[in-house]
């Protein structure tokens, strides 16, 4: 009974069908949960650029209908030709409209996808951890900021552990030019 009971169970774990390692389940077409949600993400961006691409033909009412008077203009030479065996200069004007039209979507695909990509772009790199620049460990609220900008785990924080190219010794030389005043004659006089 307790040997039927874990064929049962290894049955129902499947690996993940991108072949990652995880398991999935069918709830999630047998994808592990990374994979399945980039497969959402990815539907979602195609779907965006598709509304996009639909949005930008609507737009351009103009271009559109020229494209769609000349496939018009097409198909009717085509009838005309196909009973008075065209001549190849017919022939040509058929092949180039509808050439024309996969142009013109893809030139409006191609402008809309960056927009579409960009935004991603820019909310991952803002929600990245923050990570040692040495040896790309996270480090998180730990981490140590050097003086020369860049963050640095407890190991690489020492600047002989990072080859920092920061100038300490002028930093210092300014500081204390600073806090100390100039000696000058007058006030050896007085002493």
């Amino acid at each position: 009974m307790a040997e039927e009971q874990r064929c049962q169970a290894q049955e129902s774990h499947r690996l993940c069908a991108n072949n990652c390692g995880f398991f999935g389940s069918s709830a999630t077409l047998n994808l592990c949960s990374k994979c399945y949600r980039d497969f959402c993400l990815k539907e979602e961006q195609a779907s965006s650029a598709k509304i996009a691409v639909e949005k930008s033909l609507s737009q351009q009412p103009s271009s559109s209908k020229i494209t769609t008077t000349t496939s018009s203009s097409s198909s009717s030479s085509s009838s005309s030709s196909s009973s008075l065996l065209s001549t190849p200069a017919e022939a040509v004007v058929e092949a180039a409209a509808p050439i024309s039209l996969i142009d013109a979507a893809a030139g409006v695909a191609a402008a809309a996808a960056p927009e579409v990509r960009a935004q991603p772009v820019a909310n991952l790199s803002s929600s990245q951890p923050n990570r040692c620049s040495t040896c790309r460990k996270r480090v998180g609220l730990t981490g140590f900021r050097c003086r020369c900008g860049t963050m640095f785990c407890g190991a690489h924080r020492y600047p002989e552990q990072h080859g920092c190219a920061f100038d300490f010794k002028a930093v210092g030389r300014e500081a204390i030019a600073k806090a100390n005043p100039v000696v000058k004659a007058d006030k050896l006089d007085k002493i």
